[in-house]
C-alpha cells in the first residue's frame, strides 16, 4: 500500500472514531479534533497537489520536514553549534561585541578555546618591556596636498550600510553612535537621509547609481553633488567601485524596502527594485577616473575624496596607479573591500567565489602604492570581519591607516546574525522597512551601546599595542604579527605578504616590474 494512501486512511480514521465517540458518548469529544482534523486536511491538500513531489508521496511526514529545515538554522545555532562554529561570526566573536556594547565583563576563563597548533591559528609577538600610550582615541588624517579640508579619521569607523538596507532607527542610532564618540559614519550607496543627520560625521558614499545626485536619467548631476557634499557633517566623499560581497554586481534594494521616503532620498521611483549598476557611467578609464576624483574635490570646497575596491584583476588597480603618476592626480584614500564583506542580498556565486580576501588584497594595494611612490598621498582604510582590537592591530600590520566595522556595528545594535537581511523580516529591526519590526529597536538605548563598542574596542587595541610595545600606529608592523601555516611551520605577516627582503616601509625597486609578471 502507498504511503500516501496508508497516512490518509489512518487520520480518517482516527477522525471518525473521535467523531463516533462524540455523537455517542458527550460532545467534549469534538474537541480532540482539534489537532488530527488539520492534520487531515494537511494531509489532503498535499495529496493533490502536483508540484512538491515529497509532500505528495509524504503528505504529513513531508510537511513536518519542510517545517524543521525552516528553523534549521535556528536550532543550529542554538542547540548544536559550538562558540567556535558559525559563520561568518562565530558565537565568541558575537559575544564580544555585545558585551563591550553593553559594558559588561568581557573576561574569559580557564584559558583559550582555540587550538594553537591549528592551522590558521594567528598570534602577535609581545615585549617583555610593554609600553604605556596616553591617548586613547587613535586618529589618522586623512587629506592630501590638493585637499584643503583634511578630516580627522578614527582608526575605527562605522562601514557603508544604506538606509533601505538598514531601518530609520538603526540609521539613527548608528549616527548618534557616531556622534557620541566622535567617528564616522559611512552612508553606504543610497543617499544621506534625515536619519544620518544626527550629529554624526559623515562619509557620503556615491555609486554607481548615483542617489542622492544622480538626474532623471540616473546620470551624475553635479549641482545636487556640489549641494550635499558641502554640507558640514559631509567630512568626506567614497566613490565606490566595488564591494566584497558582490564585485562588478552592482546593489540591489528589494521592492518591499524602497518605500516612498527611500525613494525621494535616492530619486528613484518607489515601490520597485533598484539596481544600482555594474559600472559608473561618468566615466569609463583609469584616467577618466582620476579626473572625476578631481570634479568631486572641487565641487565639494575641497573635502578629502577616495575610492572604494574589491581587487580582483591586478593589473587594473596597476594601471589606476599609473593614471595617478601621469594625471597627477591623487585620491585622498583608497577603500579596500575583501571579499569576505557582508551585504544584504548577493547572489550566492559573487559572494562565495568573486574578489580577493582581504589580507590578500590589503598586503597587494600597499605594496603597489608603495613601489608607484603613492602611499605618501593616500591613506588606506579596509573593511571586512572587523570586530576586535587584534582585527585591527592586523590590517593596520598590513598598510592599512584605519577601517570600518558594518557587521559589528550591527550587533552593537543587537542584531543576532538571523541571516534574513534580504527578506525584510529582521527579527531585531536593524535590517527592515516593516514598522512593527524596527520600532522594536529603541534609539536611545543602541545609540549608547554603538558608542561603547567602539570605545571599549579601541581601549583592547591599545591594551594590545601596550602589549607589545607599539607607542603609536606607525610602530604597528607585519613582522610581529604570525600565523600558523601548515602543520610545523609558523609565519611572520611580513613573511607571508611582503617576502623578506625588507620591511614593508622601504620601497623595493624592482617591485613595479615583478607586478606585472603576476
Amino acid at each position: 500500500m502507498e504511503v500516501r494512501k496508508l497516512i490518509l486512511s489512518i487520520m480518517i480514521v482516527i477522525n471518525l472514531i473521535i467523531v463516533s465517540f462524540g455523537f455517542i458518548f458527550t460532545s467534549s469529544w469534538f474537541w480532540l479534533l482539534i489537532i488530527p482534523f488539520p492534520l487531515l486536511l494537511i494531509a489532503l491538500y498535499h495529496s493533490f497537489q502536483t508540484k512538491h513531489a515529497i509532500l505528495r508521496n509524504y503528505p504529513l511526514v513531508g510537511y513536518f520536514r519542510y517545517i524543521f529545515e525552516s528553523i534549521r538554522p535556528e536550532l543550529r545555532q542554538y542547540f548544536w553549534e559550538s562558540d567556535m562554529d558559525g559563520r561568518p561570526f562565530n558565537r565568541r566573536q558575537r559575544s564580544i561585541v555585545y558585551q563591550r556594547a553593553k559594558n559588561q565583563r568581557e573576561t574569559v576563563a580557564f584559558g583559550m578555546q582555540t587550538d594553537p597548533q591549528a592551522v590558521g591559528n594567528e598570534w602577535a609577538a609581545h615585549s617583555v618591556f610593554p609600553c604605556h600610550i596616553e591617548n586613547h582615541d587613535m586618529r589618522t588624517t586623512v587629506g592630501n596636498a590638493a585637499c584643503k579640508k583634511p578630516y580627522s579619521l578614527s582608526v575605527f569607523n562605522i562601514s557603508a550600510m544604506s538606509y533601505g538596507a538598514l531601518s530609520k532607527t538603526a540609521i539613527t542610532a548608528l549616527n548618534k553612535g557616531a556622534a557620541l564618540q566622535n567617528f564616522a559614519h559611512n552612508t553606504g550607496e543610497g543617499g544621506i537621509s534625515d536619519y544620518h543627520n544626527n550629529g554624526g560625521d559623515l562619509i557620503w558614499q556615491v555609486g554607481t547609481g548615483y542617489f542622492g545626485c544622480r538626474n532623471q536619467e540616473g546620470k551624475f548631476d553635479a549641482e545636487l553633488f556640489r549641494e550635499k557634499s558641502n554640507r558640514e557633517n559631509v567630512k568626506m566623499v567614497e566613490l565606490k567601485l566595488s564591494q566584497g560581497a558582490k564585485p562588478g554586481h552592482g546593489g540591489i534594494l528589494p521592492a518591499a524596502k524602497n518605500t516612498p521616503e527611500v525613494a525621494a532620498i535616492r530619486h528613484v521611483i518607489p515601490g520597485t527594485d533598484v539596481m544600482s549598476p555594474p559600472a559608473h557611467s561618468a566615466f569609463s578609464s583609469p584616467t577618466e577616473m582620476m579626473h572625476f576624483i578631481q570634479q568631486l574635490r572641487e565641487l565639494s570646497g575641497g573635502k578629502p575624496i577616495g575610492f572604494k575596491i574589491c581587487i580582483g584583476d591586478k593589473h587594473e588597480f596597476i594601471d589606476i596607479c599609473h593614471a595617478m603618476q601621469n594625471t597627477q592626480i591623487f585620491p585622498d584614500f583608497i577603500s579596500v573591500d575583501g571579499s569576505e564583506g557582508g551585504t544584504g542580498a548577493a547572489p550566492l556565486e559573487f559572494t562565495d567565489n568573486l574578489g580577493m580576501p582581504l589580507y590578500d588584497a590589503l598586503a597587494f594595494v600597499t605594496k603597489t602604492l608603495i613601489a608607484f611612490g603613492l602611499k605618501k598621498h593616500v591613506k588606506v582604510i579596509v573593511s571586512s570581519r572587523i570586530v576586535t582590537g587584534f582585527d585591527i592591530l592586523k590590517v593596520i600590520a598590513l598598510g592599512a591607516d584605519a577601517c570600518y566595522s558594518a557587521r559589528g556595528m550591527m550587533f552593537a545594535l543587537g542584531c543576532i546574525q538571523a541571516l534574513k537581511c534580504n527578506e525584510d523580516v529582521c527579527p531585531v529591526g536593524v535590517a527592515t522597512q516593516q514598522p512593527h519590526l524596527y520600532k522594536g529597536l529603541d534609539v536611545n538605548d543602541k545609540y549608547v551601546r554603538v558608542a561603547q563598542f567602539h570605545r571599549n574596542t579601541l581601549r583592547a587595541t591599545v591594551e594590545i599595542m601596550e602589549a607589545c610595545g607599539f607607542k603609536t600606529l606607525s610602530d604597528v608592523s607585519a613582522d610581529k604579527f604570525y600565523r600558523k601555516v601548515d602543520a610545523i611551520r609558523t609565519l611572520s605577516f611580513q613573511e607571508i605578504y611582503f617576502g623578506t627582503e625588507g620591511k614593508l616601509v622601504n620601497s623595493h625597486t624592482d617591485f613595479e616590474s615583478k607586478l606585472f609578471e603576476d
